[in-house]
């Protein structure tokens, strides 16, 4: 009998003589976390980390437990055993949020006309850096205004008939992606964090105002399946 083989196809390749006691998984995925900035809050020469609070749980600057919208750790501040990241993004997203202490409410207000707010977001922009937490070394990453989705600032501003000002401000999406070329390396149960700090020119979170700012890794995950 005549193993049945396309017309031309290559010979059939050999088969292993024992059975792999493993498989790997390989793909792309994103972590990502959310620390919250009430109104009136001082920042400046603060340290405010992220990736250590999980989901379902409050932390970060939130009173109430953080959703799939904030996080999507299921362990703070850990990769999950069996796995590995390696990071070749950073993202850093600037949210006009609901001023609730705690932000209770929705991180849902554009960047319009209001000064204050734009304000807040050109606060946080200008004075904000990154940096890796690996609990026994911090390593800097770069100002907020180099990571992806943090750039400046765009849109536009018109005024109506009656003189009444519309439009919309928001965040640029920076050009600069950092790890590009020398992806961070996340191995399975490594402890970590990112901190979100500021220097002692920022000025503190307006009143009636709220921000929040959201970090995303960008990167490879491989995630061992054992079979036998």
């Amino acid at each position: 009998m005549r193993a049945l083989v396309s017309p031309g196809a290559g010979p059939i390749p050999g088969v292993p003589s024992h059975q792999p006691s493993n498989l790997f998984r390989f793909g792309e995925i994103t972590l990502y976390s959310t620390h919250a900035f009430p109104a009136t809050q001082a920042i400046a020469n603060s340290n405010n980390r992220v990736f250590t609070t999980p989901l379902g749980q409050n932390g970060q600057g939130f009173t109430t437990a953080l959703t799939k919208t904030e996080t999507n750790l299921k362990e703070g501040g850990r990769i999950p055993s069996g796995q590995a990241y390696d990071v070749y993004g950073v993202a850093c997203q600037v949210l006009g949020a609901d001023n609730t202490a705690g932000l209770a409410g929705q991180m849902d207000e554009p960047f319009n006309d209001n000064v204050a707010t734009i304000q807040t977001l050109q606060n946080i922009v200008t004075n904000g850096t990154l940096a890796w937490d690996f609990t026994q070394t911090v390593v800097d990453i770069c100002p907020i205004m180099l990571a992806g989705a943090g750039g400046g600032l765009y849109g536009a501003i018109s005024s109506t008939a009656g003189n009444t000002p519309i439009g919309a401000m928001n965040n640029g999406n920076g050009g600069i992606w950092m790890y590009r070329k020398h992806p961070v390396a996340l191995p399975g149960a490594t402890t970590f964090a990112v901190v979100i700090g500021f220097g002692s020119r920022a000025a503190p979170i307006p009143a009636g105002e709220g921000a929040a700012v959201r970090i995303v890794l960008l990167g490879y995950y491989k995630s061992v399946i054992e079979i036998g």
